[in-house]
């Protein structure tokens, strides 16, 4: 579903994160976000980043060129398995950059580089069109 809804790239992506340590609000946005069919399992590709999330954690190599991963796919780059090792299906690179959609109790819930401490309390991410 998400590939039908972002292979035109009328869609753009957003994130809001909220910093455990400090409680503040940052947000991060992409101007394009394509999710590649299941023949290219799901790679993203994302650019255009605004906001004052600070790093662009999504954006970075670290998750944009990358398919997706799952528990019982690994199609990551690195030579762990990012989804068994960081509770959750990603695009992974090499288990870094950020992790927007797992448990937080773990500790693998977070945005590198966040103004406000790299760990997450709360986190939403959608599409909204352009």
């Amino acid at each position: 579903m998400l590939t039908w809804l972002t292979v035109n790239a009328v869609y753009k992506l957003k994130f809001d994160l909220q910093s455990r340590k400090n409680g503040n609000w940052y947000y991060a946005e992409y101007s394009t976000f394509v999710v590649l069919p299941e023949a290219h399992n799901y790679k993203l590709q994302v650019a255009g980043y605004s906001g004052n999330a600070g790093y662009d954690a999504f954006g970075s190599q670290q998750h944009n060129g990358q398919q997706f991963s799952t528990f019982d796919r690994d199609n990551d780059r690195s030579s762990g398995y990012c989804a068994a090792a960081k509770y959750g299906g990603f695009w992974w690179g090499n288990c870094g950059g950020c992790k927007v959609n797992g448990p937080r109790s773990t500790g693998y819930f977070y945005w590198s580089g966040l103004p406000g401490g790299d760990y997450l309390q709360l986190s939403r991410m959608w599409l909204e069109c352009k």
